[in-house]
Formats: structure tokens, sequence, C-alpha cells
């Protein structure tokens, strides 16, 4: 008896253990996805887009966002997006009638908004291939659709460089 109430205890003990740390997992997990998505695309240049299933601006920039991926990764272009509903069924709703071609991270808590301390929907940002800001962008239309797509192709043109630091600010 006295055996298995100390492996009941013991066992007690790592599942706390295990509770605590995947607990501890979840709080960072969109900053610590992001850091490992820009170290992933290292040397690229790279466009980080802030969205929500609510905003209508977002609606109209992800076809756009899916054709700048697809015409210029060949280029070291890539798109990374941020998605900051609360609730992950409401982006997927908005998914299935706006696919993505490009990552997401969900940002439930808004970690990454609080980081990047946006000032309204869409945000978005452009990060050379050293990984440093180069533009930063508030709303979505045809006129601002042009700027961004000039400052990318502005940045792709810059030669990447070789072992490249990770600057994600």
């Amino acid at each position: 008896m006295r055996n298995i109430t100390k492996r009941i205890k013991t066992m007690l003990l790592i599942a706390l253990a295990v509770i605590l740390s995947c607990a501890n997992a979840v709080a960072q997990t969109s900053l610590a996805e992001f850091e490992h998505k820009m170290l992933q695309h290292s040397g690229k240049v790279v466009y980080l887009d802030f969205w929500a299933s609510w905003c209508v601006p977002c609606r109209q920039s992800f076809p756009w966002l899916n054709a700048m991926q697809a015409a210029h990764q060949q280029q070291g272009f890539v798109v990374l997006s941020i998605n900051l509903d609360t609730k992950m069924s409401h982006a997927k709703a908005f998914l299935e009638k706006h696919p993505a071609n490009f990552d997401i991270i969900y940002d439930n808590e808004g970690e990454l908004s609080k980081k990047f301390a946006l000032k309204g929907m869409p945000s978005s940002y452009l990060f050379n291939r050293q990984g440093k800001i180069i533009a930063n962008h508030l709303g979505f239309n045809q006129q601002k659709k042009q700027n961004y797509q000039q400052e990318i192709i502005d940045a792709l043109t810059v030669p990447s460089p070789k072992n490249v630091p990770l600057v994600s600010q």
C-alpha cells in the first residue's frame, strides 16, 4: 500500500510538471513561432501581415498577398501572416472564403500585436534580407497596394548577404 501511494504521488508530480511546462509553451507559442519563421526565412524579404476575420480590407489583401508570393518567391520573397482572432473558428471560416498560400501564425492572445504596437488593421511590415523593418503599413486599398508592391520589388533588388543575422525590430 505504501509503494502504491508513493507511485501515485510521483505520477501526480510528473503530471503537474508536464501540465505546467505545456502551459508555459502555449503562452509563448506565437512569439516563438514568429521568431522561428523569421529565422527559417533568414536572407529573404519578408512581408509580415496582421489580419483578422472581421477586417474588411484584409479580405481584399489576401488575393494580392497570394499573387505577390507566387510571383516573387523565386527571388527570395515570403509572406508571413499573423491572425489576431480570439477564436480560431473565425479565422478558419475566413480562410475558407479567402484562402492563404502563405504561413499563418495564430496570435489569439495578442502577444505579437503588442510587440509591434499595432495601430489599426490591417497592418503590415516589410523586412529586408537582413531582418530589419524597412517599411510599415496601415490599411490596404488600390493606391496603397501599388506602393507596397514597389517597396517589395525595391527590397528584392538588394542582393542576399551571406550569414544573415536575425533582427526582428
